[in-house]
């Protein structure tokens, strides 16, 4: 297999090599920035006038394009900036630094967006939607708090986790199938709240990408999506600060130049403080010290060195903090959980047609759980930790020609599920830490060829390795489960080894500016895995690797779609269809519950498959702007030890998925906004019979997820109100107000029976009952800027 890719791609690199060779060529090479505050333009594009011919520049807005000799004007634009247009007289290489000036309109902030006016339709991107932090603070936003991937939810093929939930699942896929990246840093778990809210700051964020169609090859590790989050650089022009003060929350950014023009920095926090207005209703006798906090904190430096090289420093810290105490220790609960990233990037010009950029990485997620209830202690602790190494090329060989390649090395250690705990003097701990060490490795290489100007293919081909590594012991267990011999292996000798090549392709033919058809064929690897128990909550949702018992899950994607754009590129539309089977799907044995063993002896495994029909119109320009975004999907799952073995819907299949999301500029004072979801009601799990044993009720369950809840919908509404202020002030303030769940929809959270009466008389009587979690929410947050 690596022949034939290795084959294909060699012949594009000489392709190129032997176009360039005809007659005399230069290149124009530089960065493209905001000339407001010095951060670099991602998606920027540079147009040779009275020609097809264009670039686009890379996510740290370098640009490379090679022309033959002779006399040029270079159109350089990007949405919400004024254009620039530089005549070039072509016979050396040039380099072509650019800042371009934000454009105002009716003094409000300028939306930014980095795709062209006709990517949707001439770009090989399938399945990609983009949004900025500045979009997203204009959506209704559950109790105030602004949030980055509950707006990706409203995006067609993304499903909300639950109620309120920051989670999300893509075409089928699992929360696990998700790369959800920091400035390139894994981030594993995205909620705060036990998930009603995420660890993004939007004030901290530049702009996210989604991507769940045609993923290139330079992206892996995972099944269904990546969302790639870029965090802002920092004004290196002057100081700036912003921030809000919310109901359950409060946030303050600064950022500003180290040094002007050649470093800067962003510091952004935010904390709630749920913690400090339950306070006063707790009972300091019995109940001091309970309560619940959260709090995160941004951080980013870059440093440009020169032209040729750039420096960055990025990282995030977050964590949850819940505690129960009865001061009698008659029952006390401590539940701490969070994330640590930390991300080094150069950014190193080679040459005018060579970019690379070169990552240093560490990622650390911990969860903890401790309980004391009078003289019994217990202690549950899960985790994972990266150290990350990875480096990345742009190669414009040509101007029709964009290769990239790269490699990545990962060291983890997973901490999945270890209890330990006691009991007066006897204390009892597992039979090991359940500790685990691995490799993952990858290389890839891709080509965005323009073969011509109806005609595009992004090919590429990625190798993917994965070994576990000692210390590990592993056991031999007989019928029964118990242990009849072991293997030790010693820290650093192999335990077992998985691999494989993922090819990509994506192909695009439009026959005009307007329309284009688009597929792609995607094979991809994913060697870590979250394991959910859906009878349980947090303690048994744990990250673990590929093993000689645990596989690793493999899906091949195909997807098809039609692209258009509309009224002078006002309005974009696509249809997308999809088809995608998983193999090498984990879930808990049926009965199961957490105990002192490896979690994985209590895996089972099987397969899914998931397919669907996605439509998206989009209105980007004028006063009013929104989309429409609905999905009809299914998706299914089979286990030979789930269900006796029969197919069944994943708890996540949703039969019909609608978001509608609208933003309205009434005057330079008041923007409307409105939301409106509907979706085909979650799968879950009920009994069908009740029995008695003496005087115990018994429930006889039924099929997997062979029910589903009421149908689930709400609408929500915003108004931002931006005062002008009497006299110029440094300081400017705006008012949000918003309204979740608008007519109070009773949405279904889960079912569970209610006993009423008496067995022994004959009165007993059982009843479904359903809980809901949010009735109508108003909120209000005052935000600031200076």
């Amino acid at each position: 297999m690596f022949t034939r890719y290795g084959a294909f791609l060699l012949v594009l690199f000489l392709l190129c090599a032997s176009r360039e060779a005809e007659g005399q060529q230069y290149t124009v090479s530089g960065f493209i920035k905001d000339s407001t505050n010095g951060e670099s333009l991602p998606g920027a594009t540079i147009q040779v006038l009275h020609s097809t011919t264009g670039v686009q520049t890379n996510n740290y807005g370098f640009y490379s394009i090679t022309l033959p000799a002779g006399n040029y004007i270079l159109l350089y634009s990007f949405l919400g900036y004024e254009s620039k247009a530089v005549a070039l007289t072509l016979n050396e290489n040039i380099t072509q630094n650019l800042e371009l000036f934000p454009r105002s309109y009716q003094a409000k902030e300028v939306v930014i967006t980095d795709k062209r006016k006709d990517a949707n339709v001439k770009s090989t991107d399938m399945g990609r939607a983009e949004l900025t932090s500045i979009q997203v603070k204009k959506l209704p936003a559950l109790m105030g708090e602004v949030d980055v991937l509950k707006a990706l939810q409203l995006m067609p093929g993304v499903q909300a986790a639950g109620e309120g939930n920051a989670g999300f699942y893509v075409r089928g896929g699992g929360p696990d199938q998700n790369l959800i990246l920091l400035d390139e840093a894994p981030v594993y778990n995205t909620g705060h709240l036990f998930g009603f809210f995420s660890v993004f700051n939007a004030d901290a964020i530049r702009n996210t990408t989604l991507i769940k169609g045609g993923m290139p090859a330079n992206y892996g590790g995972r099944l269904s999506s990546v969302v790639d989050i870029a965090m802002k650089e920092g004004n290196n022009k002057k100081f700036q600060g912003e921030g809000g003060i919310g109901l359950i929350a409060s946030r303050l950014s600064f950022q500003g130049p180290l040094k002007k023009d050649k470093a800067s920095f962003i510091v952004s926090g935010r904390r709630t403080y749920i913690d400090l207005i339950t306070k006063p209703f707790i009972n300091k006798t019995n109940y001091k010290g309970s309560g619940y906090y959260f709090y995160d904190l941004n951080v980013k430096m870059n440093y440009i060195f020169s032209d040729r090289d750039r420096l960055y420093l990025s990282g995030y810290l977050g964590k949850d903090v819940f505690s129960f105490n009865n001061n009698d220790r008659s029952f006390n609960v401590k539940i701490p959980w969070g994330n640590t990233t930390a991300t080094l990037r150069w950014n190193h010009v080679f040459n005018k047609k060579l970019f690379a950029n070169t990552s240093l990485i560490y990622n650390d997620y911990k969860f903890q759980f401790s309980a004391v209830q009078n003289n019994f202690d217990i202690r549950l602790s899960s985790g994972i930790s990266d150290a990350n190494i990875k480096t990345d090329f742009d190669y414009y060989a040509h101007v029709n020609h964009h290769i990239k390649f790269g490699a990545n090395y990962i060291y983890h250690t997973f901490t999945p599920s270890t209890v330990s705990g006691n009991q007066d003097t006897t204390k009892f701990s597992p039979e090991n830490a359940f500790k685990k060490y691995a490799h993952e490795v990858a290389l890839y290489l891709m080509d965005d060829w323009e073969i011509s100007p109806h005609l595009q293919l992004n090919a590429g081909v990625r190798y993917s390795g994965f070994m576990q590594i000692g210390p590990y012991t592993r056991y031999t267990r007989d019928a029964a489960g118990n242990k009849t011999d072991s293997i030790v292996y010693r820290r650093w000798q192999p335990v077992i080894r998985y691999g494989g090549f993922e090819p990509r392709v994506i192909l695009r033919w439009s026959w005009n500016d307007l329309n284009s058809i688009k597929a792609a064929v995607t094979r991809n690897y994913q060697f870590i895995h979250l394991v959910s128990n859906a009878g349980t909550t947090l303690p048994t949702d744990v990250w673990v690797p590929s093993t000689y018992l645990v596989q690793p899950q493999l899906s091949w994607q195909y997807s098809a779609g039609y692209f258009r754009n509309f009224n002078n590129n006002t309005y974009e539309a696509s249809a997308e269809v999809y088809y995608k089977s998983m193999e090498h799907q984990i879930e808990y044995r049926e009965g199961y519950t957490p105990s002192l063993t490896d979690p994985e002896q209590d895996f089972v495994f099987g397969k899914g498959e998931a397919y669907g029909l996605e439509l998206f119109v989009n209105k980007k320009k004028g006063r009013f702007t929104g989309w429409l975004g609905y999905t009809l999907a299914w998706t299914w799952r089979q286990f030979p030890d789930l269900n006796d073995g029969k197919r069944y819907p994943a708890k996540y299949d949703r039969r019909h998925d609608l978001a509608l999301v609208g933003t309205y500029d009434l005057d330079k004072h008041w923007t409307l906004s409105g939301v409106f979801i509907y979706g085909t009601g979650n799968t879950t799990t009920l009994p069908e019979t009740f029995y008695f044993m003496e005087t115990t009720l018994i429930q006889g369950y039924g099929s997997i997820n062979s029910y589903r809840l009421a149908a689930y919908h709400r609408l929500d509404l915003s108004a931002i109100y931006t005062p002008t202020p009497k006299k110029p002030r440094r300081i400017k303030s705006s008012w949000t107000f918003s309204i979740y769940n608008v007519y109070s929809r009773k949405n279904p959270y889960f079912i569970y029976f209610d006993q009423q009466g008496n067995v022994l008389n004959g009165t007993l009587e059982v009843s479904a009952k359903q809980v809901s979690l949010f009735p109508i929410l108003p909120s209000v947050t005052y935000n600031f800027r200076f």
